[in-house]
C-alpha cells in the first residue's frame, strides 16, 4: 500500500486562502486507509518540506486556493509533474507557503516525492479577514469528498504493471507455440506422415 500525504496548506486569516485547512480539518481520518496521513500545515512551508525530505511519502496531495480557471469555487485537480502550479491572486506574503515553494525547497534540500498533486479552489477574496467567501465554503464539502476519494486512489494505486512483470513486453510470452518447432508443422504428431516418409 502507498503512503499518502494529505496537506492542506494557507493562511485562515486571508479569507478563501484557509481553504486548504478547512478541508483537512472536515475529513475524517476514519475514512482512508491507514497508509494515509492527514495534516494541517497552514503556513508552515519549511516544516512540510523537511518531513517529505525524509522519503517517508509515495503521494503527497496538497490542497490549498490557488488561481484555476472557472469561476470562484471551482475546483480542481491538478498533476503537478504535467503542470505549474497557478498562483494564488493576488500573491500575498502572509500565505507563506506557495506549494511550488515547498516543492522548489524540498528539491534542493536532495528531496523529492514520485507523485505529487494539488486539489485547488479558485478563490474569491484573498484580504485580511477570517472565513471564506460564499461560493469557497460551498465548494468545502465536495473538495473533502474529492480528497477523501482521490487519498484512497493513491494508497491503493498501483504501479506499472509492467514494471514488475519482465515478459510484459515479450510477444512471444503470450504465444504457447512460439518456441515449439512443432506448432508450424501441422504433420508433426502424426504417425501416418511418418511411415509415409519412411516408405518413400
Amino acid at each position: 500500500m502507498n503512503r499518502v500525504l494529505v496537506a492542506g496548506i494557507g493562511n485562515v486569516f486571508l479569507g478563501d486562502d484557509g481553504f486548504g485547512v478547512e478541508v483537512v480539518r472536515r475529513m475524517d481520518p476514519m475514512a482512508v486507509p491507514a497508509s494515509v496521513r492527514v495534516a494541517d500545515y497552514g503556513i508552515r512551508g519549511v516544516h512540510l518540506a523537511y518531513e517529505l525530505l525524509g522519503g517517508a511519502y509515495d503521494t503527497l496531495i496538497m490542497v490549498d486556493a490557488v488561481e484555476i480557471d472557472g469561476p470562484p469555487g471551482t475546483v480542481a485537480v491538478l498533476e503537478i509533474d504535467d503542470e505549474p502550479i497557478p498562483e494564488a491572486s493576488p500573491p500575498v506574503n502572509g500565505h507563506g507557503m506557495h506549494p511550488q515553494a515547498v516543492l522548489d525547497l524540498l528539491a534542493r534540500l536532495g528531496g523529492r516525492v514520485p507523485r505529487v498533486l494539488l486539489v485547488g479552489c479558485r478563490p474569491q477574496t484573498i484580504d485580511e479577514v477570517m472565513g471564506l467567501s460564499e461560493p469557497v465554503a460551498a465548494a468545502v464539502d465536495g473538495a473533502v469528498a474529492a480528497v477523501t476519494a482521490l487519498a484512497r486512489d493513491e494508497a491503493y494505486r498501483r504501479a506499472d504493471p509492467q514494471a514488475d512483470d519482465p515478459q510484459a513486453d515479450d510477444p512471444q510470452a503470450d504465444d504457447p507455440q512460439a518456441d515449439d518447432p512443432q506448432a508450424d508443422d501441422p504433420q508433426a504428431d502424426d504417425p501416418q506422415a511418418d511411415r509415409e516418409r519412411a516408405d518413400a
